[in-house]
C-alpha cells in the first residue's frame, strides 16, 4: 500500500486552499474528489459551465477562478471523479475510480467534505417537481438547465435569495418566494448586528438580492407557518398559512424548491468514530477540532462547511489553516513559525466569521420544519414516517440505532445522509432529551457502493 504525506478529501474552497498551501510548504498533496471537476459545492463546474455570463451566477461564483488555477499545479496529485469508499483510524483511504478500486495510506488527512443541505421534510416533498433549492443551483451552474416555471421557492436562508436571483437574471419566472424566517427571528438577531458589522459587506450583498427581487417584482411571502405540496403523481400546486391566519392559500405550479439553511457534512467523520459535538445554535453536528483543526484522532482534520458552517471565504481561510497544520504536523515547519504564519489568516477568519451568528439566529429554523408530522416521510429511501420514528420513542428506542433496527430508517442507499438529523430530532423530541444525549447513526463503510468485484480486485492487486 503506497504511503503519502497528505491526502485532501474535497476540492471546495478549504480542499483547494489547503493543497495550495502544504504545496508552498514543501508538501506534494494528493487531492481526491468524487465530482469530475475541481469547485466544490460553491465552485461547480465553474470551467466547464455553459453558463457563461458572468452576471447570472454573480462575482462570488466566478471569484473560485483563482482557488482552481492554483490547483492545476503539476505537483499536486489531483485525482477527480474518484469516489471515498472507506477510511479507517489508521489513515486507509479505499479509493474508486474507473470501476477499480485501491488502498492508499496517509500520514495526515485533510477532510475537507463541506455541507449539505438540511431536509426539509413537509407533506408532499417527495412528488417529482419538488427539490431542493442546491439541487436547482447545481443543475443551473452544470448544465445551465432551469426548472419549469412558473417557479416557486420556500424555506429560509441566504442561498434561497441568491438562488431566486439567479433564477431571475436567467429568465425565470418566479411566482413567489414563501419565507418561513419566524416572525422573532428578526428581534432575536438584532443584538447580533454590531457583530456582523465587521462583515458589512456581506450583509449588504443580502440587501443587495432583496432590493434585485423586490425592484422585478417577485412576491415575496412572509410569515409562512404551515406548508404542503400536492399533485396527482407530480407537483401540481403548493398551499401555504401565515402565521395567525388558518386559511390555505393555494398557489399553481410545477416547480418547488426547499430550503432551511446547510449542516455539516459529517458522514465520513462519523464512520471513523470522531468525537462530535451538538451545536444548538446551528442545530447541526461537527466535529470537536483543536486549533489547528484537527480532530480526535491523530493525522486527521477537518476544513471548511465539514467542521461547522462559515461560509466559501471563511472555508478557504480554514483550508490555509489546516495547511499549515499538515505542514506542522509532517515536520515542514515550526511551532513558532507556523503560529507566526497563522496569526494573520486567523485574524481575518475572526473578521469573516463575525456574520455567522447574526445568520444563525435569523435563520434558524423553526421546530415544524424540522419535525415532520405523523403522516409525512421522515426517511425516504425506506419510507418510514415521522409517526413510526415516534412510535419507536414509545416502544422505547432512545437513539436512532436502535430505530433502525426496527425500521431500516437510514439503511437506504444515501445511507442516512437525508435523514439522520431528522430522526435524531424526532426522537429527542418524543423522548424529551437533547440531541447529544440521543445521539446519531452508528456509520460504517463503504460510504458509497462498491461491488464484490472491485473489492476482489483490489484485493488481488494489493
Amino acid at each position: 500500500m503506497i504511503t503519502h504525506d497528505l491526502v485532501i478529501l474535497g476540492t471546495g474552497p478549504a480542499g483547494m486552499a489547503a493543497a495550495t498551501m502544504a504545496l508552498e510548504h514543501g508538501i506534494t498533496p494528493v487531492v481526491i474528489d468524487e465530482q469530475p471537476a475541481a469547485g466544490g459545492q460553491i465552485y461547480r463546474a465553474l470551467e466547464r459551465t455553459p453558463v457563461r455570463d458572468r452576471q447570472i451566477l454573480g462575482e462570488d461564483y466566478w471569484s473560485g477562478e483563482s482557488l482552481i488555477k492554483g490547483l492545476k499545479n503539476p505537483q499536486i496529485d489531483y485525482r477527480p471523479a474518484t469516489t471515498v469508499w472507506q477510511l479507517t483510524r489508521q489513515r486507509e483511504i479505499g479509493l474508486l475510480h474507473d470501476d477499480k478500486a485501491e488502498m492508499i495510506c496517509a500520514r495526515h488527512i485533510i477532510l475537507a467534505t463541506g455541507a449539505m443541505e438540511r431536509p426539509m421534510p413537509i407533506p408532499g416533498w417527495t412528488l417529482p417537481g419538488v427539490m431542493t433549492a442546491g439541487s436547482g443551483q447545481i443543475l443551473l451552474k452544470s448544465a445551465g438547465a432551469v426548472p419549469q416555471a412558473p417557479v416557486v421557492l420556500a424555506g429560509c436562508g441566504p442561498l434561497l435569495l441568491l438562488l431566486a436571483t439567479q433564477y431571475l437574471r436567467a429568465g425565470v419566472e418566479i411566482a413567489a418566494i414563501l419565507d418561513t424566517t419566524p416572525r422573532n427571528r428578526y428581534r432575536a438577531a438584532l443584538k447580533h448586528v454590531p457583530g456582523a458589522l465587521r462583515n458589512a459587506s456581506t450583509l449588504l450583498k443580502g440587501v443587495g438580492l432583496l432590493r434585485e427581487l423586490r425592484r422585478a417584482g417577485v412576491r415575496h411571502i412572509k410569515d409562512v407557518s404551515a406548508l404542503r405540496a400536492e399533485g396527482s403523481g407530480q407537483l401540481e400546486r403548493v398551499l401555504w398559512k401565515q402565521q395567525g391566519d388558518d386559511n390555505w392559500q393555494t398557489l399553481e405550479t410545477p416547480t418547488l424548491l426547499l430550503h432551511q439553511g446547510v449542516i455539516p457534512n459529517t458522514q465520513i467523520t462519523r464512520a471513523v468514530d470522531c468525537h462530535h459535538e451538538w451545536d444548538e445554535q446551528q442545530l447541526a453536528w461537527r466535529p470537536r477540532l483543536d486549533e489547528w483543526l484537527g480532530t480526535d484522532i491523530p493525522g486527521i482534520a477537518v476544513a471548511g462547511d465539514g467542521g461547522g458552517i462559515v461560509g466559501a471565504k471563511a472555508a478557504a481561510m480554514q483550508g490555509q489553516l489546516a495547511g499549515l497544520g499538515a505542514a506542522l504536523a509532517l515536520g515542514k515547519l515550526t511551532l513558532e513559525n507556523s503560529t507566526q504564519r497563522a496569526q494573520p489568516i486567523r485574524k481575518a477568519l475572526a473578521r469573516d466569521t463575525a456574520i455567522r451568528p447574526f445568520l444563525d439566529v435569523l435563520y434558524r429554523p423553526a421546530k415544524q420544519w424540522r419535525l415532520p408530522d405523523d403522516d409525512t416521510l421522515a426517511c425516504r429511501c425506506e419510507e418510514v414516517t415521522g409517526g413510526e420514528v415516534r412510535r419507536m420513542a414509545e416502544m422505547g428506542c432512545r437513539g436512532p440505532n436502535q430505530t433502525k433496527s426496527f425500521t431500516r430508517c437510514g439503511m437506504g442507499p444515501c445511507q442516512g445522509r437525508m435523514c439522520g438529523i431528522t430522526v435524531s430530532e424526532l426522537l429527542a423530541d418524543a423522548n424529551q432529551q437533547s440531541v447529544e444525549e440521543t445521539g446519531y447513526y452508528r456509520l460504517r463503510p463503504p460510504f458509497k457502493p462498491i461491488t464484490l468485484g472491485q473489492l476482489a480486485k483490489a484485493a488481488e492487486e494489493g
